[in-house]
């Protein structure tokens, strides 16, 4: 099972915007940092901001911010927001045409796979995730052996 780039976006923003609580965000230092589409990082601020997890402030000065405190942020709430499909086959989906289905059991155990993955990020928050905003910052090369400074 693989999360869309959608819900790793949406996780990162959340995490950086977190981590960086005393001031406002941008899209474009996130999308920088993340080296990520600004475009698609903009579609997953506007999701973010429609369920309530940001708040954007719009002019000159503006930005992004947490739209309520980190330990109030589910994990499970954000994936369940903006994961637009939790259809681990094809028995869970509409269009089922299976021939199996009805004595099939992985369904069943499916199931239940995903009701604990829910389960575990539902016992965290975004303030679980929080960093320092350093760890955001990109690495300088290690220092040469001669002394020199090197070029990057």
């Amino acid at each position: 099972m693989r999360l869309t780039s959608f819900s790793d976006y949406a996780f990162r923003l959340l995490m950086f915007a977190a981590s960086n609580a005393d001031r406002l965000v941008t899209i474009e230092e996130t999308a920088r940092t993340f080296s990520i589409s600004r475009g698609h990082l903009m579609k997953v601020a506007n999701e973010l901001t429609r369920a309530g997890f940001l708040k954007a402030v719009r002019g000159r000065s503006g930005g992004l911010a947490l739209g309520k405190p980190p330990e109030d942020i589910r994990l499970s709430q954000v994936l369940l927001a903006v994961e637009p499909d939790f259809a681990l086959a094809e028995c869970f989906g509409g269009g089922n045409l299976c021939l199996i289905t009805p004595q099939c059991r992985l369904r069943k155990a499916l199931g239940e796979a995903l009701t604990a993955f829910i389960d575990t990020l539902d016992g965290y928050t975004l303030a679980d995730l929080v960093l320092d905003p350093a760890a955001f910052s990109i690495p300088l090369p290690p220092p040469r052996p001669d002394g020199a400074e090197s070029r990057a």
